[in-house]
């Protein structure tokens, strides 16, 4: 998985996004604004936005980088408030993952409304964000895409506590994975679990981006 790392001026701000050219050939779940679900995706934006953004045409939005970039068809559009710029990367045994990581805007996912004035309101929380994507060279049922958002979660989860964040990520993350589109006589995993073949290698790859991503932020100035 190679990303390109691009720049615009918008309103004034210098602003960077990254830019995965999956090509043909993947299927990718998402909880993205911009082609999220299960389906047939070529490629994966992640956008930096400012810090006080409030269009509420995000998928717009993001389809009109996407095109300024050149890309066309479907594909996943994410954003974040961070600079996308100081990401993180891994890989493992043919996992690969990359992780931006704003964390302003924090705690964690149970929190009640009392611990969390924002739970109890309608505005939307600002895009702080932590975005993770994902890449697998095997194929992955339904059901196996899904266990590996969960998986790729719990690794999250996991390199923000051990990196001395006291939080299970921010309201806004978000995580896509991409895996072969199924074929003819190829095999067809079904599981993606932290104890699977492919599973244990994503929560390794996800883990460390995490990680990196976290150290990167806090030493930001």
């Amino acid at each position: 998985m190679s990303v390109r790392l691009l720049t615009r001026t918008e309103d004034g701000e210098r602003l960077s996004a990254l830019l995965w050219r999956a090509g043909p050939g993947w299927r990718m779940i998402s909880s993205a604004v911009l082609g999220g679900g299960i389906g047939e995706r070529a490629w994966v934006l992640n956008a930096q936005v400012s810090h006080g953004y409030r269009r509420t045409d995000a998928d717009r939005h993001l389809a009109g980088l996407a095109a300024d970039a050149g890309v066309t068809g479907a594909g996943v559009g994410l954003m974040t408030a961070a600079d996308v710029g100081a990401y993180g990367h891994a890989r493992d045994g043919g996992a690969a993952a990359v992780a931006t990581a704003g964390l302003g805007v924090r705690g964690w996912a149970a929190a009640s409304p009392a611990e969390s004035p924002a739970v109890a309101s309608a505005v939307p929380a600002p895009p702080g964000t932590v975005n993770i994507v994902v890449a697998l060279p095997v194929a992955l049922t339904d059901a196996a895409l899904v266990n590996a958002v969960a998986t790729a979660t719990e690794a999250k989860v996991q390199a923000l506590l051990e990196a001395g964040y006291d939080c299970s990520g921010t309201p806004t993350d978000a995580v896509c994975v991409a895996a072969h589109t199924p074929v003819p006589g190829a095999e067809v995993h079904a599981f993606a679990g932290p104890r699977s073949r492919w599973g244990s290698r994503l929560a390794r790859a996800v883990h460390s981006a995490v990680r990196s991503a976290a150290a990167r932020a806090a030493a930001a100035p």
